[in-house]
This record gives C-alpha cells, structure tokens and sequence, in this order.
C-alpha cells in the first residue's frame, strides 16, 4: 500500500498511523539547522576605548588642535565682516554696520573684475592641472623598466618640494628679457619678449608653472589607486579583444574613478583660491588687469590700505561660494556617477 505524500516547504507531511491526526509530520530528510541566536556586540565604554585605543587618540591629538587653532578658530574673527573694526580696538568691531560692507564690494566693479580674473585662472588651472597627473601616471603603469620609472617619478616629484619663492625666482629667470626663453625665441629670429610685464603672457606662465610643479606629486594617488585595479579584468578583457587603449578605457578608468572625483571635489572646492604667493611674487602694476585676483586684492585692501571689515567681507563671500560649489559638485557626483565625498 502506497502511503501518500505531499511536500510543504519545510516539512515532509504523511498519512500518519489509524486514528493519527491527518497531516502529521515525519521526520524531514530536508530540513534546514536551526539558525544561531544572534549574539549581541557588546557596547565598549570610553573608558575602555581609551585604555584601548590611547595611542592613536593622542597621534589624532596635534591634528585636532591644528585645525581647532588655525581653522575653526578665525571663524569667530568673521564677525567684522559686518561691524566697524578700527585698529587698536575692541577685535570684535566697534559698532554694528550691518551689510554695509557687502553691498561696497557688490557695487565695487574692481572687486568684479578681479573675481573674473579668479574664475579665470582658477578655470584655467582646473582644466590643465587636473587631468595631466592622471594621463601621467597611466603613463608611469605601462613602463616595465623599472629603473627608468624610478627616475620619471622622482624628476616628477622633485618640483613639489621647491618652495615657492623659488619656484617664482625660477619663472623670472627662464622668462627675463636674458633669460632662456628669450634666447630660444631670438635663435629663432624673433624679438626678445617682457613676459612678465605683458597682462596677455601671465596666465599661460603662471598655469604652466602650476602643472610642472604639481603634475608629479599628483600622481601619487592615482598610482596608489592603480595598485588596487583587479588583474583578472584585463584579463577578461584581453580574451575579448580588447587592445591597450580600450582596456584603459574600460578597465583602468572606471578602476579609479572614485579617486579621480574626490580629487576633482576637492580641486573645485579650492577653485577661487588661487595661489596667493605665485601671484604675489609674479604679477607686478603692469598685469593687474590678468594677473589680480581675488587673494592678492584682499592682501592690498586689508593689509595695506588697512581697511580689515571690507577684507573680511569679501573673504566671507569668497568662502560661501566655495562651499556651495562643493556642496554641488558632490550632489552632482553623487546623481550621476554614484561616487561623492558623503
């Protein structure tokens, strides 16, 4: 006599004994273990944490006091952005002006002509600067010689570590009426050239100086990110037919592509503070009209006509812009690539 069964999810049910209640069950051939009770992470107390972790609470100490002294800090100064600060006085301002310092530099149109030259500059910097250390290091990933890499790389490196004042003696040097630019243009029959008291030459000096000492110390983390590409997608790629180029496209890029946008954030966060001690040491009365921008002006506004509220005035709206157009650009990231700082 066949005994009639049928099967539920867990449990294999039968016509059990005469007089058995029907569908009582049998013992399951496929009945999954029983899962393990959750077991609860215990809660570390502070004071646990502390006796733990001492040490790398106290290297994270000097950082954190940095940054408390030197930037969070000024913040409180910002507050003479709207009140009438006098030299030798109260460092909070004297009385309350309200915006009246903001609607100066609205209404002040060398405050717009040297913003345009920020935007200018900063622009300029961004779309130059910004791809060369990724086009060098895929550059850097492809040479097998390892010798011959050691040396790109520290040649690449070394410009970084030059400080600025020497990095602008040597820009005034190359670019001086004698210097080895000039000789270069007269081998070729041309007429020595003032390159730095010409408005039209300084932003091509200035970016091109940017990206010969920036362009190696970029690298670093793109070939750090390179490091972490899985070896079995160009594998994968090859089999499919894919040549040097498109497995760059495919594989490499997309590999390091969370790097590159939080390097391009953060560059565009900086975008209106262009280097105040190049442009300092470079321009001269001559190239004001390409060569101010919004960091030199604030230098002459605050410190040398000694007129601080309307300097911080316009410092304050230069750090919202910059906030807000990092606040975008991570928003904007985060929609469409899918990576973003937070």
């Amino acid at each position: 006599m066949t005994i009639p069964r049928e099967r539920t999810d867990a449990v294999l049910v039968a016509a059990g004994p005469p007089g058995a209640p029907a569908g009582q069950p049998l013992v399951d051939p496929v009945r999954r273990p029983p899962r393990p009770p959750r077991q609860k992470v215990a809660k570390v107390s502070w004071r646990l944490a502390l006796r733990r972790d001492g040490a790398l609470y106290l290297m994270a100490l000097l950082p954190l006091a940095f940054l408390l002294v030197f930037r969070y800090l000024p913040m409180v100064g910002n507050v003479i952005a709207f009140r009438r600060f006098r030299p030798g006085g109260s460092i909070f301002g004297e009385e309350w002006v309200g915006l009246r310092y903001v609607r100066m530099f609205i209404e002040d149109p060398t405050f717009w002509h040297v913003f345009a030259n920020t935007v200018i500059l900063g622009a300029l910097t961004l779309l130059v600067c910004f791809p060369l250390p990724i086009v060098l290091a895929l550059l850097l990933n492809e040479i097998r010689t390892t010798w011959f890499k050691g040396a790109i790389q520290s040649i690449s490196y070394l410009p970084h570590f030059l400080s600025i004042v020497i990095v602008a003696g040597m820009v005034m040097q190359l670019t001086s009426l004698q210097g080895t630019v000039n000789q270069i243009v007269e081998g070729f029959g041309g007429e020595a050239i003032p390159f730095l008291q010409r408005p039209e030459w300084f932003r091509t000096i200035y970016v091109g100086s940017e990206a010969w000492q920036t362009v190696g110390w970029g690298t670093i983390l793109y070939l750090a990110a390179l490091t972490t590409v899985d070896s079995s997608l160009y594998e994968a790629a090859r089999i499919d037919g894919a040549n040097r180029w498109r497995q760059t496209w495919h594989v490499t890029l997309p590999g390091i592509r969370p790097t590159m946008i939080t390097l391009l954030i953060l560059n565009i966060g900086l975008f209106l503070n262009v280097g105040f001690e190049k442009v300092l040491l470079l321009y001269t009365p001559l190239t004001y009209s390409t060569a101010d921008v919004i960091s030199t002006y604030l230098y002459r506004v605050g410190l040398v006509s000694n007129n601080l509220s309307y300097a911080a005035a316009i410092g304050l709206f230069q750090a919202v812009i910059g906030l807000v157009m990092v606040l975008s650009a991570n928003f904007i990231s985060r929609r469409v690539v899918g990576a973003s700082l937070w």
